[in-house]
């Protein structure tokens, strides 16, 4: 049996902030749990902005070349996915917003193509981190981020908020946080289905 394969995207226009720290402490976890990892990083997965154009409607596919393709292959392959974003303005940055965009493609492939749903759902996991202070909370950045998990067959049960950390120095503070990213990194390996 091959090691689960486990797919974390990055959602921080920031290297090194506290979303970062929970994606490498939920991937230091799969690791040890057997997984092999994967870190896509949004703002440098070389994506450019959903044209709006429906071709993917007519063919499953996006026409736009670029640095989705890569990330298409690593989402196809991953036996469980991740999702690791701060919160900006009570919804996520841009840079991940133009990712979940342009998979727009497996939407058409389900609701317009006819694509059968992926059954069962692979193993899944939201990881969203603020500061605390907007009054409208995180609900903003977890509803868009369940409808791509959805979208793309991944269970979006478990959905852990690290809310406190601000700066980046601020993670150092909140140990529980980066200790609950690690073992949702390992459950996520352990969940993924035995296949012989």
């Amino acid at each position: 049996m091959s090691a689960p394969r486990i797919l974390c995207i990055a959602g921080s226009p920031r290297r090194g902030g506290n979303s970062d720290q929970l994606a490498e402490a939920l991937l230091r976890g799969a690791r040890e749990a057997g997984g092999t990892t994967q870190l896509i990083i949004a703002a440098d997965a070389g994506a450019h902005p959903c044209r709006g154009c429906n071709a993917c409607s007519q063919t499953g596919e996006c026409v736009v070349r670029d640095g989705m393709d890569a990330v298409y292959s690593a989402v196809d392959a991953a036996d469980a996915i991740a999702i690791c974003t701060p919160v900006f303005f009570a919804t996520v940055p841009a840079v991940l917003k133009v990712v979940y965009d342009r998979l727009q493609p497996y939407w058409a492939r389900r609701y317009v193509l006819g694509e059968p749903a992926r059954d069962p759902k692979r193993p899944g996991a939201l990881l969203v981190v603020g500061g605390g202070g907007d009054p409208f909370g995180t609900g903003c950045a977890i509803t868009p981020s369940k409808s791509v998990m959805n979208v793309l067959g991944v269970s979006s049960e478990v959905v852990f908020e690290c809310v406190g950390p601000d700066a980046a120095s601020d993670m150092g503070h909140h140990p529980e946080c980066l200790q609950r990213a690690e073992q949702i990194g390992r459950d996520l390996v352990s969940a993924v289905p035995f296949v012989d």
